[in-house]
Order: structure tokens, then sequence, then C-alpha cells
């Protein structure tokens, strides 16, 4: 659970430090807008890109290991950008969300995304626990 948690609050900081960085890459907040709701948006972002990337992106990562092959493994950044696409296309169903400008706003937002959650990931690590518990 603790790690659950660990993982999820590095991609909530990764998607906000992208929204900093990368101008086609905006939050929509939940609400009146305030610092909670902002905050709150971010976790559920990061909760959808979780549930999308571990589910569809595997499935993908999957079918298309033969083109990751092909381009050394350029592909995954536009496997990458479809999946942040997704997840702006959900949140959206719901009126809050993540907002792409477009394709290559998305696929400059995956790379710094990717670059961001390996780095924070490494930071928060240790505070996920062990994992051979």
């Amino acid at each position: 659970m603790r790690r659950f948690l660990v993982s999820l609050v590095a991609n909530a900081i990764a998607l906000w430090l992208t929204t900093l960085i990368v101008a086609g890459v905006k939050i929509d907040p939940l609400g009146d807008g305030g610092t909670f709701a902002t905050i709150v948006t971010y976790l559920i972002v990061a909760l959808v890109f979780g549930i999308v990337n571990g589910l569809i992106g595997t499935i993908i990562r999957v079918v298309a290991f033969p083109l990751y092959i092909l381009t050394l493994g350029i592909i995954s950044l536009f496997v990458n950008a479809l999946l942040l696409w997704l997840v702006a296309v959900v949140t959206g169903w719901f009126g809050f969300g993540l907002t792409l400008e477009s394709f290559w706003w998305t696929v400059l937002g995956a790379l710094v995304l990717a670059i961001l959650n390996a780095i924070i990931g490494a930071i928060l690590r240790p505070l996920a626990g062990n994992r051979n518990r």
C-alpha cells in the first residue's frame, strides 16, 4: 500500500512539473480551482494515468514489441504520447483533468513526464519500503 501511495504522489509531482515545463500540457482543476481542488485533481489524474498505463499501456507494449526492436525504442515516445492522450480523454469526460494542445505538445509532454517520473521515482523509492517483504 505504501508503495502505491508513493508511486501515486510521484506521478502527481511529475505531472505538476510537466505542466510547468511544457506549455501545451495543462490541468483543469475540479470545482473552484482552489489549492485543495488542484492537488486532488493532480492526484486523480495521476491515478488515471497509472491505471491507463498499467492496463492499456501493457497491452500496447506487448503488441508493439517488434516495433520497439525495429525503432530501437523510439516508438516508446509515441506510445507514451498515446497513453497521455488517453488520460486526457478519460479525465475530460468528467469535465476536469488533463488538457493537451496538439500532437507535438503531447509527445513533448510524454517525454518530459517520463524523465521526471524516473528522477522523482528514484528519489522517492526509499520511502516506498523494501519490495522483498
